[in-house]
């Protein structure tokens, strides 16, 4: 009896989440974060609920992009600093084309400032109900005017009724990790939620001591008006782990597990200018600061509508890290009388045939903080609709970099460095070295306007316009010398603009066609990349334009939408190493994204995204490089996560998986034939229990066949035989109790 009833509510839950599809609201490529039905938005927007966060089981922020159809994830770095590209748009690293917001504010207005894409500054817990990811559209209009990706995280929100979860995590790498998340009502109209995690394990990939630690709070607070809503949020983080970098590829003991970094070679002491820093590369990449912010929105009556976000952003983003800098070879090839060289932490002897590779200790300090604001004022005027809006941000980044510092140790887990190497025990080390001291601030004020034109019951215009003056001061130390090297005194204005056509098939379906023209603007690195071409008068800008035709369609059961995309870059920029002059050229991408979900009442239900493209060099400076694939892209990509819903005795079951496929890619932009990245297949698995109402054991499989695929090869070497390999296989277990 007890099971025919827990199936009955199962069956009215379904019910009730198909009706809540349907009527789905993205608050993404809306002024100020509106909101607008899904099916009537004329755009491309992917969301993911908290039930398929939870069944993907992401192992950072980035990974989780992944669900998005036209994007290119690496995310085999650890938790921090990832590779994340969209839609064909080239890069030489981080994240230039996707911004990360909060409840509809970025998180960092620049998306990516060397050494740091803006997933590295966010945390996924269980405080987020969603995550909205919106590709193209009327990105280049609003809020920074990121003509790439835009992914929305939504935090939960008190309700009148208390609730909350508790959840214990581990894993078969020593994971221990504690998540809580409470929500409810203070007084009549205001309402909390609050939540977070603690953690701390070795390593995915082991270190042998604890390089991955972290806790996280945040608390939003809610209070309801007779004509609108205030809210109001912040969220504090720290959390590290350590960087994972290429690896020598075709070495014995050498796979997906190892990671150079160990308890031998994590103390190290670095040339910084004329003197000396001790480190720890324990630290590895992480995020210690906060986020903070809210939104006002009121209804101010004859259809008038006002609604203000804004975010603070504050704290220290700082990356360490073991560089392969070159192939692994024999020691005998290095030490100074031929034959052997004698470890530095343990006095041990190494032989002639021990296998030794170079390594920078490459260390990045950086402060940041960015404040954010977006006012808009809308009003009906019933088949019109206008919104006028006003962004505000102001940014700064200091810098402070020993890049380099480079030396030979042992080719083996945790390996040690060595003595009895000449440039081992020299002040200037085995390589280049890269200092910099810098200070950067930088100001957008950006004016815009959207406006919608209800031709008639199905068919709908759109129009968008931006202008936007943005403004940078930033000064480089090169060497630490205390002699600034690079100054930068800039201003310049843009106009970006969109245009859509809706067409309503029915109440449940609709195609659009949409043009846009936006641009990415330079940040600090940019100018420091291209210091020449600023100083000859070029403005550095990146200049995006993109069409779209899409068909969207969303039933009780099903939703599935297709989107042919074609998008042209100019002014894209690629640098292999800081310290080096970056290539600048066109490229040109085209392509289709699919995004389907399908559920049924008998408990099955299927996630499916997929993209197929094609991604080039248009025009080069470099003639060789004209026609040329773009770089690490796949020309196609596909994720599918089924799932199955069952009575087991007395529990409720869930079975799930997800199989990944990804084609294969050059790693360099030269296109060499020996620097071709296989295509690779990954499968994921995992089962949840519900042995009564409110307890949910999980364990999930991820790369449950140990695949041992390649995201990258030596980004700062083509030609050295390093690679950076997907996370090995790892289970974990979790129990939840939620009341």
């Amino acid at each position: 009896m007890a099971a025919i009833t827990y199936s009955n509510v199962a069956n009215a839950e379904q019910q009730n989440k198909a009706k809540d599809k349907v009527e789905t609201i993205v608050i993404s490529g809306t002024p100020g974060g509106m909101g607008i039905r899904k099916v009537d938005a004329a755009y491309a927007v992917t969301n993911v609920d908290e039930s398929l966060i939870e069944r993907l089981a992401p192992k950072s922020t980035a990974d989780l992009f992944k669900a998005i159809p036209g994007v290119w994830v690496e995310s085999s770095g650890g938790e921090s600093g990832a590779n994340i590209n969209v839609r064909g748009f080239t890069s030489s690293g981080d994240a230039p084309f996707l911004t990360v917001s909060l409840d509809g504010s970025p998180v960092y207005p620049a998306p990516t400032l060397s050494f740091l894409e803006n997933s590295s500054i966010f945390r996924l817990d269980e405080t987020i109900s969603m995550m909205e990811g919106l590709r193209g559209g009327p990105n280049p209009v609003l809020s920074n005017g990121q003509p790439g990706l835009t992914t929305n995280f939504r935090l939960k929100r008190g309700q009148a009724d208390t609730e909350g979860t508790f959840k214990y995590t581990t894993s078969d790498y020593g994971l221990q990790r504690i998540d809580g998340v409470l929500s409810g009502e203070v007084s009549e109209d205001l309402y909390y939620m609050v939540g977070g995690y603690i953690k701390r394990s070795s390593g995915i990939r082991d270190a042998g001591f604890t390089s991955e630690k972290g806790h996280q709070f945040t608390i939003k607070l809610t209070k309801e008006l007779e004509n609108g809503e205030i809210n109001v949020y912040t969220r504090q983080t720290d959390d590290t782990g350590a960087w994972y970098l290429p690896t020598p590829l075709n070495e014995a003991g050498v796979d997906a597990e190892y990671t150079q970094l160990g308890t031998l070679n994590r103390q190290a002491t670095v040339s910084a200018g004329n003197g000396q820093v001790d480190i720890d590369l324990a630290e590895g990449r992480g995020w210690d600061g906060h986020v903070s912010g809210g939104s006002i929105s009121l209804e101010l009556g004859n259809d008038w509508h006002f609604i203000d976000r804004f975010s603070l952003t504050q704290g220290k983003a700082n990356t360490y890290g073991l560089v392969p800098a070159g192939n692994a070879m024999n020691l005998s090839e290095v030490a100074d009388n031929g034959v052997s060289a004698i470890g530095v932490a343990t006095g041990k002897e190494y032989g002639a045939d021990t296998r030794v590779q170079d390594y920078g200790r490459w260390v990045v300090l950086k402060d940041i903080e960015a404040f954010t604001n977006d006012l808009a004022l809308s009003k009906d005027f019933g088949v019109i609709n206008s919104a006028f809006g006003i962004y505000t941000a102001t940014t700064s980044a200091k810098d402070w970099w020993s890049l380099g510092n480079t030396a030979y140790h042992v080719l083996e887990q945790g390996g040690e460095m060595l003595t009895g190497i000449a440039c081992n025990d020299s002040f200037e080390g085995c390589g280049f070295n890269y200092d910099i001291n810098s200070n950067g601030d930088a100001t957008t004020l950006a004016f815009y306007t959207t406006h919608s034109y209800a031709a008639t019951d199905s068919l709908t215009f759109d129009l968008g316009l931006r202008n936007e003056r943005h403004q940078v001061d930033y000064t480089v130390d090169e060497g630490l010398d205390g002699v600034i090297t690079k100054s930068v005194d800039y201003s310049a204005r843009k106009t970006s603009w969109t245009v859509g056509t809706d067409y309503k098939l029915d109440d449940q379906s609709g195609v659009f066609v949409r043009f846009n023209k936006g641009f990415k603007m330079p940040y600090f690195d940019d100018f420091r990349d291209n210091f020449d071409d600023y100083s000859a008068g070029d403005e550095l800008i990146k200049e995006v334009a993109q069409s779209e035709v899409g068909y969207k369609f969303m039933g009780e059961n099903m939703d599935f939408f297709a989107t042919l995309f074609a998008n042209e870059v100019k002014g894209e920029s690629f640098s292999i190493r800081p310290d080096l002059p970056a290539q600048r050229f066109t490229t040109e991408a085209h392509g289709i994204e699919i995004d389907f979900n399908y559920n049924h009442e008998s408990g099955f239900s299927v996630n499916l995204n997929g993209t197929l493209q094609n991604s080039e060099v248009a025009q080069s400076p470099d003639a060789t490089l004209t026609g040329n694939k773009s770089q690490r892209i796949p020309d196609w990509q596909l994720r599918i996560t089924p799932s199955y819903e069952f009575e087991l005795g007395d529990m409720f079951a869930t079975v799930y998986g997800t199989i990944s496929a990804v084609d294969s890619r050059y790693s360099d932009i030269q296109n060499t034939p020996s620097a071709v990245l296989d295509g690779y297949e990954k499968i994921d698995i995992g089962l949840t229990l519900e042995p009564m109402e409110q307890v949910q054991v999980q364990v999930a499989i991820d790369n449950l066949t140990d695949e041992q695929g390649l995201t990258e090869g030596d980004p700062r070497n083509p030609a050295a035989a390093n690679g950076r390999y997907i996370l090995p296989r790892s289970i974990k277990l979790s129990v939840a109790y939620n009341f």
